[in-house]
């Protein structure tokens, strides 16, 4: 019986580059290394979180920037903007729904991620 998602593959062009930006939001490198001659295995997660993202360049059918709508949960996101903003990162403005906070952002390829407060 499948019980988690454990690893979500993240389309980049510049895997180093894509690190930063990842360290920026709050993920912390897990491992990264060598798989072969032109090939880095870079997983990097949110503390405390069971699932964790690896940064790819080796998938035909994925390119860099193909990923969009996974959602990233905060307690204040408005708070969460504001620390993001700080950093460099380019936050959309807060959409207010029946269900929840929203606001979008993107990596240095377009991947797309959703903040999101209940």
């Amino acid at each position: 019986m499948i019980k988690s998602i454990e690893i979500l593959s993240v389309p980049v062009t510049d895997q180093q580059q894509s690190k930063a930006f990842y360290l920026k939001l709050g993920f912390e490198v897990i491992v990264e290394a060598p798989m072969g001659p032109e090939q880095t295995w870079l997983q990097m997660g949110l503390p405390g979180a069971a699932t964790s993202i690896t940064l790819v360049n080796w998938f035909p059918k994925m390119p860099a920037g193909s990923l969009q709508g996974v959602v990233l949960g905060t307690a204040d996101i408005a708070a969460e903007i504001q620390l993001l903003e700080s950093k460099g990162i380019t936050v959309s403005a807060i959409d207010e729904t029946p269900w929840g906070k929203f606001a979008q952002l993107a990596d240095p390829d377009g991947n797309g991620w959703t903040l999101h407060e209940e």
